[in-house]
């Protein structure tokens, strides 16, 4: 029981990784005042775009710049309409995600011929597992071994990236003079522009880390996770990363864990499927796949106490002569 424990906490790790990615970039485009509804699209274009240029040049490194460079320009796309034309951000946000969604379908068919679907990548073309040093040593040794060579070591460096993008957030959002010129875009947009401070240019910053980190959490699924992009394979993941955004109160730490919490139960999801409950029986794989996002809506319902969003969130600035 002990190992299978471990093994779905590793499941979970896996899992959280794309979530924690978005909730990261989400927490850059807010914090500034611009809402991010589009982080599906952009997690769903970076998958598509890391798939193919991984395919044609047969590296993961350009197809994860590749997928960057698309979350960029859907950063700024959104930030054309919201914050240079001031348009609503909501519905620039659900514009992308529906583009994301068409145009990934019409140009795998187009390139690819396979219904959407890319070519499998080959070892060389995708992130593989990395065994850090003296996991098999350490392997036989109970608890801490087990924890070391099986929970620690063996993902592929994404997984790494990822957790290490929290404690980064945390330092640029909190730190940083940087994050400090953000979080007062997003609190009062006025006073930073009185200081001299642009903010559509703060903004459009954020926006441009944003993509970039939104970005690599699609990448992560079609190069790292499995070694294809199939339709619509972001399956809602993009909200996901909202929600636990929103639950972590638009602070790292507390995001990521939201994070793994949802990723837990979609793990424990995959461990349940056809598995019958004493008392109960089999439970229709149907409930079963529901239960990650039961779980979102049961936390920000009940739990999540009272979110406050940063004061200017989703008000273009319009500057006083």
């Amino acid at each position: 029981m002990w190992l299978d424990f471990i093994l779905l906490l590793d499941a979970t790790l896996r899992t959280a990784t794309p979530l924690v990615f978005a909730a990261m970039a989400g927490i850059f485009a807010e914090r500034s005042g611009v809402i991010d509804f589009g982080l599906e699209g952009k997690m769903l274009g970076g998958a598509f775009i890391a798939a193919c240029v991984a395919h044609w040049t047969q590296s993961a490194w350009l197809g994860l710049f590749g997928a960057m460079t698309v979350g960029v320009v859907f950063s700024m796309m959104h930030g054309f309409a919201s914050v240079t034309k001031r348009g609503n951000q909501v519905v620039s946000c659900v514009a992308i995600n529906i583009f994301a969604i068409g145009l990934t379908t019409v140009l795998g068919i187009a390139w690819f011929q396979r219904g959407g679907k890319t070519p499998q990548l080959p070892a060389d073309a995708r992130f593989l597992p990395i065994e850090l040093p003296f996991a098999a040593e350490l392997r036989g040794i109970p608890i801490l071994g087990e924890v070391y060579s099986e929970l620690i070591s063996g993902h592929n460096i994404l997984v790494y990236l990822a957790f290490l993008m929290v404690p980064l957030t945390a330092w640029v959002v909190f730190k940083s003079r940087f994050g400090l010129r953000l979080r007062a875009t997003g609190e009062n947009p006025l006073a930073v522009d009185t200081a001299g401070i642009s903010v559509n240019r703060i903004r459009y910053q954020a926006l441009v880390i944003n993509g970039m980190i939104g970005g690599m959490s699609g990448a992560y699924l079609s190069t790292a996770q499995v070694a294809f992009f199939v339709k619509d394979m972001s399956a809602g993941k993009g909200y996901l990363a909202l929600a636990a955004m929103i639950f972590g109160k638009w602070r790292p730490y507390p995001a990521m864990f939201a994070c793994l919490l949802f990723a837990f139960a979609e793990a424990l999801e995959s461990r349940l499927q056809g598995v019958p409950i004493p008392g109960i029986g089999v439970v229709p794989v149907q409930l079963i796949q529901s239960l990650p996002y039961i779980l979102t809506v049961v936390l920000l319902a009940g739990f999540v106490g009272k979110a406050v969003a940063p004061a200017a969130i989703g008000q273009p600035f319009v500057k006083e002569h």
